[in-house]
């Protein structure tokens, strides 16, 4: 991938259709397909032509195969997390912290999280970072490290979800790591955490509020919400 001397501009399409195609597949996110595809295409971004690709092979797979395929995608076992703080504090009682933080976080930019999925799931780490650019890059840069195991993980097993995560990574500074050891060392040497204080959290609303937000002429992403997950 090439390397990014700063963060690339347009950065909001791409993290927010990102964040919708790693979800759980279901019924809304087929609907939506023609949405997605209008949003890429009227959008220059980096990483959109992988994100076009991706939703080309949702659009030709069937939903019960696709939802099977995320299934056994995504999980600790294999190394195939989707959710953030689980590479960096793995299961550990420091995780709860971080999930805190990372609340603290979206409450600070108006954005209450009141979904039952957690905080640093990756499709809500987008979302963020797609209507906060520059504090969402802080967050993403922040887990690089986990973000980039994930995207060699996914290009490993041969799955198409590796297009979505190169998508992500384009929207960063720098250049991706090529092998797990170069990301394994970027986690070494990751950024440092800005100290953020923290407060009780009360009861939230739907992710992150109500309402949509327009990126472009005729194109108006449905964004937020999380569907739950139904498995069959």
């Amino acid at each position: 991938m090439p390397a990014n001397a700063e963060c690339p501009e347009n950065s909001a399409v791409p993290r927010l259709v990102a964040a919708r195609c790693l979800r759980y597949p279901d019924e809304l996110l087929y609907a939506q397909l023609p949405l997605l595809r209008t949003a890429l295409s009227e959008h220059v971004a980096p990483g959109a032509a992988r994100l076009r690709d991706f939703v080309d092979v949702v659009a030709a797979t069937e939903p019960l195969d696709l939802a099977a395929h995320y299934t056994s995608t995504f999980d600790t076992r294999n190394r195939r997390c989707l959710y953030l703080t689980w590479w960096a504090d793995g299961d550990t009682r420091r995780r709860g912290l971080s999930l805190v933080r990372l609340k603290r976080i979206y409450r600070d930019h108006g954005l209450e999280f009141g979904h039952e999925e957690l905080p640093d799931f990756l499709p809500a780490v987008l979302e963020f970072a797609g209507r906060h650019e520059k504090p969402g890059t802080r967050l993403l840069q922040e887990h690089r490290a986990g973000l980039e195991l994930l995207r060699l993980a996914l290009i490993e097993a041969g799955t198409p979800y590796a297009d979505v995560l190169e998508a992500v990574c384009a929207t960063l500074p720098g250049a991706s790591p090529t092998t797990k050891a170069e990301a394994k060392a970027l986690a070494k040497a990751g950024p440092p955490r800005e100290s953020v204080g923290l407060e009780p959290l009360g009861p939230g609303v739907e992710p992150f509020g109500p309402g949509a937000e327009p990126f472009g002429p005729g194109v108006e992403l449905p964004w937020p919400g999380f569907p739950e997950r139904k498995d069959s």
